[in-house]
Formats: C-alpha cells, structure tokens, sequence
C-alpha cells in the first residue's frame, strides 16, 4: 500500500522557494536620481593667469592668515565635535553591518533548590550549559538597505567634517580680514584726528586775536571731539575682532596680538588670478551637498528596509547544550541539540508596517526636498560670490580716484584756510569728504577681498575633491 505524502513535507521547500524567488523578484528598488546644478549666470573673475581654483589660502600675500587657519583646524572646538560625531556614526554604521552576520553565544546556569517539604530525595542541583547560533537570511534585503542608511549616513558625517573645516577657514580669514582693514580705518581716524586737534587750537589761537570768529573756533573744536570719541570706538571694533580671533583660533590673547604685530593695518591681498571656467558640476563636490546627499541615500535605503518589513523573514537557528543534575546520592547529565529554519510571516498588525512605510517614504521626500533646497542655496552662493567680485573689482579703481581727489581737495582747503581764504565750515565739509572716501576705499578694497574669501567657501574649498 503506497503511503500518500503528507501536504506539510510537501509544502515546506516549495513554500522556500517561494520566498526565495520573490526575493529575488522584488529585490530594493534602484537608486534614485538627484538634481544637478545648473550653469552660472553671473560674470567670472578675470586678471591675469589661468590658475585653478585651489590652494586658495598660499595665493594671498599674508603668511600670518595661513598660520592662524591651520591654528584654529588643529584646535578649535567645533572640529572636535565633528570628528566625535564621525565616530559615533562610524560605530552605528559597524552595528548595523554585524547585524546582517551569525550570531553565536555561549550561556550557561546553576541552580540549587530545596523544597519546603522535606523529602527524600535531598537537595537538588542542576547546571548546563549551551551554545546558541542564529543567522537571517535576508530575503528582502532589509539587514542589508538599514546596513546601506547606516554607511550613508557615517560618509555624509565624514563629509560634514570636511564642511566644518572649509567653513572655519572661511572665518578665521574673514575675521583676520575684518581685523586688518579695521586697524587700517583706525590710522585713518587718528591721522584725521590729530589733524583736527592741531586745527583746533590754530583756530583758538587766530579766534583770540580776532581772525577767526568764536563760532568757527568752536566749530572746528567740536569736531576734534567728536574725532576723538570715533578713534575710541574704532579702537574698540579692532579690539572685538580679535576676541573672536582667540575664540576661533583657541590662542592665548597676548600671545595672538603679539604675532598681529607683524603686518598691523596691512589688508591681505590675493593674487589677481582669473577663472576662465567653474564648472556647475563643482558644487557635485561641496562637502554639505555630498553629506546630503547621502542623507538623502540613506532615507531612501531606510524607505527599502521599511519596505522589507511587511515580508517574510526566514531565520536558520541552532543551539547545543549539555547538562548535570544531581539529586541527593544520584548523579545524571546527558547532551542536546536543535537545529532548524524559522520563518516569520506577517498577517495583520492593524496597519503598523505600513504606517511606517508611509512615514520613511515621507523622510525621504523631506530629504529629497532638503537637499534640492540647499543646492539652489550653493548656486545662489556662488552667483552672489561671483557679482559681489566683479562689482568690488570694478569699483576699486573710481574708489582710489575718488579718495586721491578729495584728499587733494582737502589740502588745498586747509592751505586757504589757514591763510584766511576758506571759512572753517569749508574746511570741515572738505575734511568730511576725503575721511569718507578714504573709509570707502578700504571697505571696497575689504569687499574685494571678502567676495574671495566667499567664493571659495561657496565652491566647496575651491576644488575640494569627494574621497
């Protein structure tokens, strides 16, 4: 008589095969595709060679502002911060790989009772010990996409790294700069100043023999005040520059204003080189855009693990134990095993996997989102970089014009002043004028300057390179 096969054994391998071919059927879906800059609108600098990008910092003239970058790289607080968060990421990104691997552990307990009805039988001991193994496989590749989120995100920490640093050199160089051309405006206002002061008291001098009337005289005195309240705060303005300077650089202050000795008042210049081309696809290599980019990877790999979730999972286990019992005089142990395949199939869970589905479908459509918003910021970076360098170029020549001229026109007013042919108010109005033009030269100069120093924050540390 022929045995008819029971439907169980029967259906088990086929059930398998089942799950393994639609796996492979569905699998994650592929990566998605990310928006691209466009070209620039905005003029491109030119002046001279043909240099590329990079190296930004040995192209200005000023060895001191180098010093003080690599300074604030080596020590600064934040940097630190980002290399901790880099290797927590690194950490997260090692759990969530070992979580794809076997498992084995090793366990062991003894135990010692007494019941509380005398018996017999005596005490009673009993130890074991055990070696358990467990391994998923991953039919749906959801240990594998959380394992891809965890490696996006530890590169996009990586990445942000980078980022910090390029951000901190774009400071510590613009608040050298700032500190530079304030002591330059500080000269200024005290040439202006005692200018004033020796002004002032000739004008006292020819009011007590009656060549100047007392209300010019206290014209001319009023504005030596006023001078001399404007070099105090000047003064003060430089003063907070470099406070910043001993945050950001984690210098002792005396030891930082006696290296700023060197080159006081002397604005840094760089080396007038063109850009005959900055292609739209370096923004592709700014260190945020490629951290949010990853970001964006990761939220959707995370979207594909969510996915996995409302499928089979098939888990292969295992364990050996040996154990001793021992009851009063009697002694007994023996060995076990088990050795097996465990297949989990969600049926109903009132909608939990597919609300979290929703929810990592949403993160990623943030991400998207976020990561579109930030590379239309960098274009606009780069356009604003670009426009404020052209302009300030353009504008530093009339600037220099216009200082020359007032300042001549300001020379030959006092020489008819002090020879009876100009009014105080003349004077003053002449003063006033040359003070503004020569101001206005170093903030365009400054300008010109900043709009580098924003230009290769903006292009990702001009050239930076994704490892």
């Amino acid at each position: 008589m022929k045995v008819p096969t029971t439907p169980a054994r029967s259906s088990l391998p086929g059930l398998l095969l089942t799950l393994l071919l639609s796996a492979c059927a569905l699998g994650p879906a592929p990566r998605p595709e990310l928006p691209q800059p466009a070209a620039w609108q905005a003029p491109l600098p030119h002046g001279g060679s043909s240099e590329q990008l990079g190296q930004w910092w040995s192209r200005f003239d000023d060895p001191l502002l180098e010093a003080l970058i690599r300074q604030a790289e080596g020590a600064n607080p934040g940097l630190q911060q980002a290399l901790a968060r880099i290797a927590q990421a690194r950490a997260a990104a090692g759990a969530a790989q070992g979580g794809a691997l076997p498992q084995l552990g090793l366990g062991g307990s003894l135990n010692r009772s007494r019941a509380a009805v005398p018996s017999s039988e005596g005490p009673r001991s009993l130890g074991t010990v055990g070696l358990d193994a467990s391994w998923e496989l991953d039919l749906f590749s959801r240990q594998r996409l959380q394992s891809q989120a965890a490696s996006e995100r530890a590169a996009a920490s990586n990445l942000a790294w980078h980022q910090a640093k390029i951000s901190l050199a774009a400071e510590v160089a613009q608040n050298y700069l700032g500190l530079r051309s304030c002591e330059r405006l500080l000269d200024i206002v005290q040439r202006d100043a005692e200018s004033l002061r020796l002004i002032a008291g000739y004008a006292q001098d020819k009011a007590r023999v009656g060549l100047e009337s007392p209300a010019a005289a206290a014209l001319l005195q009023a504005s030596a005040a006023e001078a001399a309240g404007r070099v105090l705060a000047q003064r003060a303005d430089c003063d907070l520059q470099i406070k910043a300077l001993v945050t950001l650089t984690v210098l002792d202050e005396p030891a930082l204003r006696e290296r700023l000795t060197d080159g006081r008042a002397r604005l840094p210049q760089s080396a007038r080189f063109a850009v005959p081309a900055l292609p739209a696809a370096l923004l592709a290599q700014r260190p945020d855009l490629a951290a949010s980019e990853r970001e964006v990877l990761a939220a959707w790999a995370e979207r594909g693990a969510a996915d996995a979730e409302r499928y089979p999972q098939l888990r292969l286990t295992g364990s050996f134990s040996r154990g001793a019992l021992r009851v009063g005089g009697l002694r007994d142990s023996g060995e076990g095993w088990s050795l097996g395949p465990t297949l989990s199939l969600p049926l109903f869970d009132g909608g939990t996997r597919r609300a979290n589905l929703d929810a990592a479908q949403a993160r990623y459509e943030e991400a998207l989102a976020l990561h579109k918003e930030r590379l239309l910021g960098a274009v606009r970076e780069v356009e604003e970089a670009l426009v404020r360098l052209d302009a300030a170029e353009a504008r530093e020549g009339h600037a220099q014009d216009s200082a020359r001229g007032y300042e001549a026109s300001l020379q030959a007013t006092q020489a008819r002043w002090q020879r009876g042919l100009s009014s105080a108010a003349e004077l003053e109005d002449a003063r006033r004028l040359a003070l503004n033009a020569q101001a206005s030269l170093v903030q365009v100069q400054r300008e010109r300057q900043s709009a580098w120093i924003a230009l290769y924050k903006a292009s990702g540390g001009g050239g930076w390179q994704q490892p």
